[in-house]
């Protein structure tokens, strides 16, 4: 039903530009107009990560709602959890538009947005006054021209810790000029080591420990992946999200193929799922995962959890399918363990690892 209402309003969406189609649907959201999931959550989907209690895995990831304008909305599409930002400590426009670019025969996205953000001043209020309670990540970054990108990461810690449940620290977004060098491990130790530090000191405070995931790039080179990982568990970080988006153009059709920006959407499926797999033989199992990149059906979900995440994230999915693809791929799940003969969707977490880490990425 959801689906076939998406599909007459998708039309007058894509006859959009690609960031008003945002913004319309976000204000769609904020005026409460969005289909609301009252269907009970299959006790199946329940999952353990960070020391938190999910209701089920499925998340939007950051870059959606990146002014903290709709965690309640996306709670009330049925996600288990809502993710905001990603936000850094002074408003800042992003790159110039146009940034965003869809690539429909390759169901697709191409964005340059460069962390647009309205600050963390903007953001802290709109979280105060939160009435919805669920669980909330807030997705920390630097600004542009930031003299200590660290610092601002330590800020952001620091900024939203009252309101957060948890905290995703992104350091590999393509559209941040140098970012993506935080991911080498000698940058890394400096970033998670004051992240980390900061967190001690509040917990130390009498503040609740909140968890820290990092989010990685699925373009890091196979040889760095054990540096990389060895440095995050060095520093107890409580889970890593796997992937932001690709600067690969391996298999696209479409002519906007050429647009400088990560890629987001189906052709991004393979590449981030071989990641998500070898981060997690790398690392042992020992840190709950984040599975992001190209999900839009059951079947990509549940692939995500068989080669090793316990959580999910899907946008560029939900731009082609509709919200009804969230309530779609919580049956699918739950039918799947159902047909396992499991109890629990945990049970079938990296069971499909090795073979999926075996795969080249550009499969």
């Amino acid at each position: 039903m959801l689906s076939g209402l998406y599909g007459l309003a998708r039309g007058a969406l894509f006859a959009m530009e690609p960031e008003d189609a945002h913004e319309f649907s976000l204000r769609l959201l904020e005026a409460g107009l969005y289909p609301r999931d009252t269907s009970p959550t299959p006790v199946e989907l329940a999952t353990d990560a960070f020391g938190l209690r999910f209701p089920n895995p499925m998340g939007i990831a950051a870059g959606y709602d990146k002014d903290a304008r709709v965690p309640h909305a996306v709670l009330g599409l049925g996600c288990g959890f809502a993710e905001v930002g990603t936000l850094t400590p002074l408003p800042q426009p992003g790159n110039p538009k146009p940034r965003v670019f869809r690539l429909v025969p390759d169901h697709a996205l191409i964005n340059r947005l460069g962390f647009n953000n309205g600050g963390h001043a903007a953001a802290l209020q709109r979280l105060q006054s939160r009435t919805v309670p669920g669980l909330l990540c807030v997705n920390v970054g630097a600004n542009k021209d930031s003299p200590d990108r660290t610092a601002d990461y330590v800020r952001g810690i620091e900024t939203f810790y009252d309101v957060a449940s948890m905290f995703t620290v992104n350091i590999s977004s393509p559209n941040t000029p140098g970012l993506r060098d935080l991911q080498a491990p000698a940058a890394l130790d400096e970033l998670i080591g004051r992240v980390m530090e900061a967190r001690s000191t509040l917990i130390s405070r009498g503040k609740p420990k909140r968890p820290v995931i990092v989010k990685i790039a699925p373009d890091i080179d196979p040889a760095d992946i054990a540096p990389i990982t060895d440095r995050l568990l060095a520093h107890a970080v409580d889970g890593i999200a796997v992937s932001n988006t690709t600067l690969s153009r391996h298999g696209l059709r479409d002519a906007a193929k050429s647009e400088t920006g990560g890629l987001s959407g189906r052709p991004l499926f393979h590449r981030s799922t071989v990641m998500l797999a070898r981060v997690y033989q790398a690392t042992g199992g020992q840190v709950p995962l984040i599975g992001i990149g190209g999900i839009d059906s059951a079947e990509t979900a549940l692939a995500k959890i068989e080669a090793g995440a316990s959580l999910l994230q899907l946008y560029t999915g939900l731009v082609y399918e509709g919200p009804g693809l969230i309530q779609t791929m919580k049956r699918g799940l739950a039918d799947a363990v159902r047909r396992a003969g499991a109890k629990n969707l945990s049970e079938l977490r990296g069971r499909r690892a090795a073979e999926w880490a075996a795969k080249p990425f550009d499969g």
